[in-house]
């Protein structure tokens, strides 16, 4: 038998979901806004008369974005920096993660307060410049692969997930002559592939939006990342400006090509999202929650 809910329960559910509403305009507005943006008339968004919808409609400032110099080699950079890292940073995590969930590994506690240890302490800006420039990874495409390579924090959610796999199966190959790698590669991967997933994508946002150490370290402008370009663009104000012509200017403003760039930079997050999401809310609470 269905519980009628009573006036109270009627109300806040009504109150809840106005608040949810408002709460996902306002978080959706200024995303919407980039876009509409990009694709008005620079004059009439320079006027604020572009508010929700497109006014003027043009691609100018698309193309000439991706006209200018470095663009689209920034754009191949990141993809390349973005793909290329995730891919060493997960083989890095989960290698580090399979043995500190291991109770036969001598030392294991040692190990994880000394790895933990660096989740609130770290060497700073300078000494980790001074290293990187000894190791000769300044101006370098490896320089930036590796800065940000493994984070402590997913170490610990993959160390989690592997320790909730049941030892029984580890067991079962084991008397079948299956090797450690064998028994990473077969069992425990496949039954973590919902974390594996997660952190993939935790590390593709965190690689795809990184700009500071880039912008450090990176003097060659062949390397830079799209997102170096675009915080020239946001912050400095330059970039893009200096080769608008007077055609340009009639349809396109400095507010246009800043529009046109962010949704350039946001649009692979938007579409590998999706992909992903489903895999969040178990990834998280297998990899936080251990036993």
């Amino acid at each position: 038998m269905k519980i009628k809910p009573t006036k109270s329960e009627r109300a806040f559910d009504i109150v809840n979901t106005i608040i949810m509403i408002a709460v996902v305009i306002i978080c959706l507005y200024p995303l919407w806004y980039v876009l509409v943006a990009s694709f008005s008339d620079g004059n009439l968004v320079s006027q604020g008369k572009v508010t929700i919808w497109i006014k003027g409609f043009n691609v100018d400032a698309y193309k000439k974005a991706l006209a200018t110099p470095y663009m689209g080699t920034a754009y191949a950079n990141t993809v390349f920096y973005s793909f290329a890292g995730v891919a060493l940073s997960m083989i890095f995590t989960a290698l580090g993660a399979y043995p500190l969930s291991k109770k036969r590994l001598r030392g294991r506690k040692i190990l994880t307060i000394f790895i933990t240890f660096t989740m609130w302490f770290n060497a700073g800006l300078m000494p980790t410049f001074i290293t990187y420039r000894a190791y000769g990874l300044l101006d370098s495409r490896l320089g930036v692969l590796a800065s940000g390579l493994v984070s402590t924090f997913y170490v610990m959610i993959m160390r989690n997930s592997f320790e909730a796999v049941p030892e029984a199966l580890e067991e079962s190959m084991k008397l079948d002559g299956a090797s450690d790698f064998k028994v990473f590669w077969h069992i425990y991967l496949p039954l973590c592939v919902p974390t594996l997933m997660t952190l993939t994508l935790y590390y593709f946002v965190q690689r795809w939006n990184t700009y500071f150490w880039p912008m450090i370290i990176l003097q060659t402008e062949e390397l830079v990342p799209l997102q170096v370009i675009l915080k020239k663009l946001v912050v400095e104000m330059s970039g893009l400006y200096e080769n608008m012509n007077e055609m340009d200017v009639t349809t396109i403003t400095k507010e246009n090509m800043v529009y046109a760039t962010m949704t350039l930079a946001v649009v692979p997050m938007l579409l590998l999202y999706p992909f992903i999401q489903r895999f969040f809310v178990k990834g998280i609470t297998v990899g936080a929650v251990k036993g």
